[in-house]
Parts: structure tokens; sequence; C-alpha cells
């Protein structure tokens, strides 16, 4: 791939994506990376001062009418060659989920960040996506050097796997972005891009806990390899980072 946008890189999955890219013995010539402050995202600020072809872009994403200012960053860098992918990473969760004591606040503000963003996000950088697809040369292929929308969920949207319930908000957004990435797998075939939704594994994170089986450097060089093999029958499909196949 020669370009990458990735939303939510000031720490977790999205700092340990950007990591990996760049030791990749053929990195992608852009990686663009989304944080809310750059001040506070330290590591983010320090790789990018070292490898010139990371690119930090300062946004709020729920700030949605603010998204002119990515596609210009990323407009500028990649000019007729379009982005090749879009990772949406960027995600929330809440605590106390069991129905009893969820609110509604949490709910708005989980769908609006998990769903909502992702979606307007895909809107506006659809030009560019269409723009890296049209110019890959074989048009019969789908395949992430050509043009793919990758955006990530969790086994928690699972509607078949759910047998504990609770987690209302981060549940509910994570089936809803599975049910987008589904439309925009069909609305976007004719252009050869390819859409996919990706469980990364409970992963050691702010949002998965310290007690999680799994560290951020095992679960991105899963999800690297997986990208990698994906072709035009991963398209519409909720996948783990290993490749195997969810339930809706």
């Amino acid at each position: 791939m020669k370009s990458i946008l990735i939303t939510g890189c000031n720490r977790g999955l999205g700092l340990g994506l950007v990591k990996q890219l760049v030791k990749l013995s053929q990195p992608p010539e852009n990686i663009f990376a989304t944080c809310r402050d750059a001040k506070k995202a330290t590591e983010l600020t320090e790789l990018a001062k070292k490898s010139k072809n990371i690119h930090i872009i300062e946004i709020d994403l729920v700030n949605t009418k603010d998204y002119d200012k990515i596609i210009q960053i990323v407009s500028e860098k990649v000019g007729n060659a379009g982005l090749n992918i879009l990772f949406n990473n960027a995600g929330i969760s809440t605590k106390f989920t069991r129905l009893g004591l969820v609110k509604e606040e949490q709910l708005t503000e989980t769908f609006f960040v998990n769903t909502v963003v992702p979606i307007l996000l895909t809107k506006a950088l659809l030009p560019l996506l269409k723009a890296a697809s049209n110019n890959f040369v074989d048009k019969s292929k789908m395949n992430i050097n050509r043009a793919a929308i990758i955006n990530m969920s969790s086994s928690l949207g699972s509607i078949t796997d759910n047998t504990m319930g609770g987690f209302y908000p981060y549940r509910c957004s994570k089936a809803a972005l599975n049910a987008a990435t589904k439309s925009m797998s069909v609305d976007l075939k004719e252009d050869g891009i390819l859409v996919t939704c990706l469980h990364p594994g409970w992963v050691q994170t702010d949002m998965g806990g310290s007690n999680a089986p799994m560290n951020v450097d095992t679960s991105v060089t899963n999800i690297l390899n997986t990208l990698n093999s994906l072709t035009e029958n991963h398209t519409g499909c909720f996948i783990q980072h290993d490749g195997k196949f969810l339930p809706w």
C-alpha cells in the first residue's frame, strides 16, 4: 500500500499500527495518523520526528464539519494517487452498562463516536479512496493495495455471540458499525473498494484493561498479516485479527 489513514493514534492499537507500519521493509509512503491533542501524543510525535512518512492530523473527530482539514492534508500528500486505506480505529467504551445503570448520554456519545464518525469520515474520504481504486491496474481484484476501508469492531458487537448481556452502549454501537460495514461493502463493490470490520482481540489497552490476554504488538502483528491476505472474498465480512470469520 502507498497510503493509509488511521484514526485514534495517540495510544493503544492506533499507535501500535503506526509503530509497526513504519518498521516494515517497505513502509507506506504516507501514514496519516489522527489524534485529538498532539501535545499529549508524545510517543506518536517522537515517531513522526524520526519518520517523514508519518503525518499527524490533530483533530477531534466528533467535529464532523472539520473533516475538510483531513481531506486537504491527505490530498496535498497523495495527489492523484488517492488514499489506499482508511482504518477507522478510534472508539470509546463505557463502564457502567448494565441495564439498570446505563445512561442516555453514554448511549448517544458512544454511538456517535463508534458509529456516526466512521460513516461520515468514510463519506468525506470516499473520493480519495475511489481515486486509488481507479489507479489500480487489475480491476478484477480487491485488496489493501488497491483501496480498502477497515472498521475496527469488536466481538462484543456480535449479536450471535452475545451470551453475557450488558455493555449496551458499546455492543449497540459496534453492532451498528458492523451493519454500516455491510452496507458500505455493497455500495462500493462496483468501485472495487474492499470493506471489512475487524475484531482486534481482547487487548491490553486503556479500553481492554490490564487483564486482557493479548498485548498490542501481538494484535497488531496479526492484524497486519490479515490485512495483507484480504481479497474480494472478505469484503462485507466480520473477521478476527487472525483472519477467522466471526458471526454477526
